[in-house]
């Protein structure tokens, strides 16, 4: 195997899909990345058997063939190389030569033939959703994800397709959100799916704000294509919570507050909170709210923040990150804060968005 390639479109491929690599891997062919060359484009391919990522680069191939680099390593020597070409090429017993003109270097590598092999989709249904949508939804819902391992289910995100819509679901349990959007294409098939944090994490790092990502189910397994990156992951098995059952009805108490205020008053709060006294105190009055902190042996802050609201006076706790983490990945400048007593859920709804807040005990 042999090629020239522009050394910034090589690294670039290499960091999309080395994310994946675990260190921890018992199999050491877990941590290289597969290259194989062929007809002017390198396909590299990086799994830990659970998600699997292939990027393809258009390059000059003198060779055609494949072979598997210790990703790390590759990574940081094309990384530092001087001047902008770099040339790959293959030896007898795995050995790779990198050469950048003025600097060279020979690396050991394994055989591409005992790289595991990626799952195939043939004849299976595409279903095309926009890629900026797609982006949108996970930025809103991903950080409700658990990563409390006892609850494995609740360790990945719901994706449910049903006449039409794409819902998109997570929790942990202490919060829920579900995005819902109506995808362009009709579909008939009916979809419920559990996607693992980890590749979520994957496809939220690599969509863009246009173009489509096609998503293709196989045996437990999914696909995600988009541009010039397949992204293949196994899914979770087990049933998700009933996310319907837990929504709750509008509520007549709403605070219609300006979001980046309620942003910084919380953030600022949350200054002085520690992890035995988390809960910032929302206290609603007419057309004010104040956010206060009070921990003992630190200190304490109180705010007030200008909103509109005629319903009655009450006061409630939060973990302050779980408004934070709503408050900074939503785009409205004015937000509802639905309240109903100190004791039951606050819900954020926008749109086709809804997010679920359960409160903490003060003091």
């Amino acid at each position: 195997m042999k090629f020239n390639a522009q050394k910034e479109v090589l690294l670039n491929a290499i960091q999309k899909v080395q994310n994946v690599i675990t260190s921890k891997s018992a199999l050491p062919i877990l941590s290289n990345i597969l290259i194989e060359a062929g007809q002017d484009k390198l396909r590299l391919t990086a799994t830990d058997l659970d998600i699997g990522i292939s990027c393809v680069i258009a390059v000059d191939i003198q060779e055609a063939g494949a072979i598997t680099i210790p990703a790390k390593r590759f990574s940081e020597i094309i990384k530092e190389l001087p001047g902008e070409n770099v040339s790959v090429n293959t030896r007898k017993n795995n050995l790779v030569i990198i050469d950048a003109g003025i600097c060279q270097f020979k690396i050991m590598g394994l055989s591409s033939e005992e790289f595991p092999k990626l799952a195939e989709f043939k004849d299976k249904e595409v279903i095309k959703i926009d890629q900026a949508a797609l982006k949108e939804i996970l930025s809103l819902t991903s950080f409700a994800v658990s990563f409390d391992e006892s609850r494995y289910v609740l360790n990945g995100m719901l994706f449910k397709i049903h006449k039409g819509n794409l819902n998109v679901v997570a929790t942990d349990g202490k919060r829920l959100a579900i995005s819902e959007r109506k995808l362009k294409q009709a579909t008939e098939q009916e979809i419920s799916i559990i996607i693992p944090v980890k590749t979520i994490q994957e496809l939220s790092r690599n969509l863009k704000d246009e173009g489509e990502v096609a998503l293709v189910l196989g045996n437990n397994q999914a696909l995600f294509e988009f541009e010039n990156l397949v992204i293949i992951s196994r899914l979770i098995e087990g049933e998700f919570p009933d996310y319907r059952q837990v929504i709750p009805s509008a509520s007549e108490y709403k605070i219609k507050i300006r979001r980046a205020d309620f942003l910084l008053a919380v953030k600022r709060a949350s200054l002085l909170s520690t992890p035995d006294y988390q809960a910032v105190k929302l206290e609603a009055f007419k057309d004010k709210m104040v956010v206060s902190k009070s921990t003992p042996d630190v200190g304490e802050s109180r705010e007030e923040v200008a909103v509109e609201y005629k319903g009655k006076e009450m006061a409630i706790g939060f973990n302050p990150n779980y408004l934070i983490d709503v408050l900074k990945n939503l785009s409205e400048e004015q937000v509802e804060f639905e309240l109903s007593d100190s004791e039951k859920p606050a819900v954020i709804r926008t749109g086709g968005y809804v997010y679920i807040v359960l409160p903490m005990r003060l003091g």
